[in-house]
């Protein structure tokens, strides 16, 4: 892993690559963490992945689709870094990875009442054109999907869905 950070650092002269516990890409900062002692080819794609998000200047999102839109990018990205520096990601790997973006976001915009896919209006709000219901979802990309839909009265929420994963790679 030393190896490969060390060549991500000429590659991305401008980011800090440094070792910890975790595998993120961190704008404010900079930098990417990486798991130092696991060697395995996801964490390898892992790090390249979060070196496409770097390479790229992913800072934010402002809706699930984008969210995923950055995730195809990234690995997209990942990919042609690999290959400058001897290493291809597995293209299954990368599917499996996307898909749980995927499922979060079909999860995230199914109506809680008809079970219509919709889009979203704002930030943290999707709304039913079928049946008009209204439901807010959290902003954390690491709590998926959480839905609270308002209810027939004013400043009543319920909760309707609480399921909490964690996508393979960010």
């Amino acid at each position: 892993m030393d190896t490969l950070a060390s060549q991500l650092n000429e590659l991305l002269p401008d980011v800090s690559i440094v070792a910890g516990d975790s595998l993120c890409w961190s704008p404010s900062a900079k930098s990417i963490t990486y798991r130092t002692g696991d060697t395995s080819d996801e964490n390898i794609w892992g790090l390249l992945h979060e070196a496409g998000h770097a390479r790229l200047q992913h800072t934010s999102f402002r809706s699930d689709m984008e969210l995923l839109e950055l995730e195809v990018a990234a690995w997209d990205e990942a990919v042609k870094i690999g290959a400058k520096i001897g290493y291809k990601i597995d293209s299954e790997h990368i599917q499996d990875c996307l898909d749980t973006y995927r499922d979060w976001l079909h999860q995230r915009s199914m109506c809680p009442r008809c079970g219509i896919v919709t889009f979203q209006t704002t930030e943290s709000q999707y709304n039913c054109y079928n049946c008009h219901k209204s439901w807010t979802v959290s902003a954390s990309r690491l709590c998926r999907p959480y839905r609270l839909a308002t209810g027939q009265k004013k400043n009543r929420l319920e909760t309707i869905s609480q399921t909490v994963f964690q996508a393979k790679s960010r």
